[in-house]
């Protein structure tokens, strides 16, 4: 299946040694990158995987709901496996609803991105039928007027709200320019690196080739184990 391009210019196994999980397994520790990204997993993992998202690529979200209960369970929980998610860019709902999944706690990050990869079928239908008002107010205005047009459009308020947070606690997100600006680093940094397609992957710093599915990804991890 022929992946998304962002238009920007994101089995049982033994804990690695060294390193005591918290309970539960390592899917529960959540570490912040130099850069704002979130990393789940042992610090001290064999092998590092950081995965380049977009939240309005469908294959993106296909890719969740194909790998992510395979990657907690196998690798992740056991120590095996870090995951790190990093954002690309390919419009405006893309940068509002990054920083809607960035918003509280690092500990909530990959439940927001869950919510949002999962629910992307539904809340997405807006991008195709908007009118040409609608599309204007996405991209006129400051940061947060901005944002704030694009969550009413596309529902993120009930999303986030569903995710136990307050609509002043989302405005608030929404206007974070920092936490912005964080974010289309993160992006820039990624087409540096040569991500020219999304999803994308790197495994221990290597941007892989011709890899976009959990299928062709997972015997690469296996191989680097």
């Amino acid at each position: 299946m022929k992946p998304g391009k962002p238009l920007l210019i994101l089995a049982a196994a033994v804990v690695t040694l060294g390193a005591a999980p918290p309970r539960g397994g390592w899917n529960g520790a959540v570490v912040l990158g130099a850069d704002g990204s979130h990393v789940v997993g042992n610090p001290q993992a064999k092998v590092k995987l950081a995965e380049y998202i977009s939240y309005t690529c469908p294959h993106c979200a296909q890719f969740t709901v194909e790998a992510e209960g395979a990657l907690q369970i196998a690798y992740v929980t056991p120590g095996r496996v870090s995951v790190e998610i990093r954002h690309m860019l390919r419009d405006p709902i893309d940068l509002t609803a990054a920083m809607l999944t960035n918003c509280g706690p690092k500990e909530k990050f990959f439940q927001n991105h869950a919510a949002f990869m999962r629910r992307q079928a539904n809340w997405i239908a807006p991008l195709g039928k908007a009118s040409p008002a609608q599309r204007q107010r996405w991209v006129s205005g400051t940061l947060a007027q901005r944002n704030r047009a694009i969550a009413s459009d596309f529902h993120f308020y009930e999303i986030m709200a569903a995710r136990g947070y307050s609509r002043a606690a989302i405005d608030r997100c929404l206007a974070d320019a920092a936490m912005a600006q964080r974010i289309g680093k993160q992006a820039k940094d990624a087409y540096a690196l040569g991500v020219r397609y999304t999803p994308s992957f790197t495994i221990n710093g290597k941007l892989l080739d011709d890899t976009f599915e959990w299928s062709e990804l997972r015997p690469q991890l296996d191989a680097s184990l």
